[in-house]
Parts: structure tokens; sequence; C-alpha cells
């Protein structure tokens, strides 16, 4: 009996050192028009079939190793994974200051720009023949949670937006009238960066939309609560915390099995 628990045991380990090894990571450069754009793809190399892929749009901080991770994770998942660049190959913020204005850029007037660039990545993965082009989710985080609801309210061809911690007012409400797309936002309860009025018209908006969307906030948590790197001092209005970066990492998942499960 212990020499076959010894067997299993290492067929367990085989299978799923196999399984991290079929992972591939690569750099891809794209581009706005002339704007030269850097992102990072993670898909399983074992799997030969077309299958859904997941944007992600970065943080303030623009893709960063963060990002790499949660592509790697959804690789792992069997999806595509495309982390994208918003801000152009390069351009990689080092300060909160940096990171302001520039994230500003995009955030000003009626997101041209932003959406712009979304659909550039957008249209860049949905020509790889890895991906099922009908069946794309895009996500993001903070400042990339408020892209992919841009995304979502000007009726870019994906199935499903979240957005973590992210901001939630739009420049053009009017556009949500027709929104298609299946909605998950995971909210900081106490975000005092997005406090209850932007809740409160974001809810009107979607609802006198009819749009089909999720709205969890969880409690104790304030903006970034997915980073561990934003720390645990609350009183700063961005912190890391645990039980909400599990959660609703687990609430994600259940709305891709829902929205765009890969099949076996």
């Amino acid at each position: 009996m212990k020499g076959l628990a010894s067997a299993l045991v290492l067929v367990g380990l085989f299978t799923a050192a196999s399984s991290f090894a079929a992972i591939k990571t690569e750099t891809v450069e794209y581009k706005d028009g002339k704007t030269a754009l850097e992102g990072h793809v993670a898909y399983n190399d074992d799997v030969k079939t077309a299958r859904p892929a997941v944007l992600i749009v970065h943080q303030w901080m623009g893709l960063t190793d963060y990002e790499k991770m949660r592509a790697q994770q959804l690789a792992e998942k069997g999806y595509v994974a495309f982390a994208i660049d918003i801000y152009g190959k390069d351009v990689r913020p080092t300060s909160p200051e940096e990171a302001g204005k520039t994230a500003g850029q995009y955030r000003s007037g009626d997101m041209k720009l932003y959406r712009q660039r979304i659909k550039a990545a957008l249209d860049y993965i949905a020509k790889d023949k890895k991906v099922d082009a009908k069946n794309i989710v895009i996500i993001g985080y903070c400042f990339g949670g408020t892209g992919a609801l841009e995304a979502a309210r000007a009726g870019f061809p994906v199935t499903g937006a979240v957005s973590f911690h992210g901001g939630l007012k739009t420049a053009k409400p009017q556009d949500t009238k027709s929104i298609k797309p299946k909605l998950l936002v995971l909210h900081g309860a106490i975000d005092p960066n997005v406090p209850r009025p932007e809740v409160e018209a974001f809810m009107d908006e979607m609802n006198k939309a009819k749009a089909d969307y999720q709205f969890i906030a969880y409690s104790g948590a304030v903006h970034a609560f997915t980073q561990k790197d934003a720390g645990n001092d609350i009183s700063k209005g961005v912190a890391y915390n645990e039980a909400a970066d599990r959660r609703s990492w687990q609430a994600f998942m259940d709305f891709m099995n829902e929205v765009s499960p890969v099949t076996k």
C-alpha cells in the first residue's frame, strides 16, 4: 500500500507539473494607429482548439507583473488571457503622481482614446487562431475596471465585462441603453474613491437600460482590495483585503462558468 500511495503521489505531481509546463507566455506588440502597444498573452499550449479569451485591463500603474499573474491563473483555467496595454509601449509610471497624470488622460472627456485602445487590443486577440472570437470577456482592476465597463457601454463584441474595485461613472451614460454583455461589479463597500452617489448612479443607469448585472460589495474593503502591494491601512482608502480578494475571484470564476465556460 505504501508503494501504491507513493506512486499516486508521483503521478499527481507529474500531472500538475505537466499542466504547468503547458502554460506558455508571450510578449506581443500590436498597434492603435501609429502607437505601439505591448501586451502579455498566456495560454495552455496543449489545447489545440479555439477557446474563450479574457482581456485584462491594468490598473493606473500600467501593465505590471500583477496583471501577468492574473493572466497565468486564467491560462491555467483554459482561457487565452491577454493582459493589454492602454498607455503605450514603455509607458510605465513609476510613482502615484505620474500614474494619476497618465491615467487622467484616458479618463477625461468622453473616454474616446481609452475605448480606442481597448478596441485595438480586442481586434488583435480576436484574430488569434487560439481564440474563439465570439467568446471574449473583458476584466479590469481599478482604472482597468472602469475600462471594462466602458467596453460594454461602447457595444464592443464581448460576452461579459467585470470590474474589480473600478470606477463606475461614465461621461456617456446614453450608450448604456443598448448594453448587451453581462456585467459583474466587485466593489469595496467602504471605498472612498467610489462613493455611494456614484454607486447609486451606476445602478440607476443599469436598471434603466435593463442590463444583466451583478453588483457585489465586500464589507471592510476599500480600493485595490485584490492587490497585496496596496498595504493594509484602510484609512488611506487603498488596502489589500484577503477575504475580499478570495471571494471576488470565486465570484468571477462563477461568472465565467456561466458567461464563458471552457469546454473540455
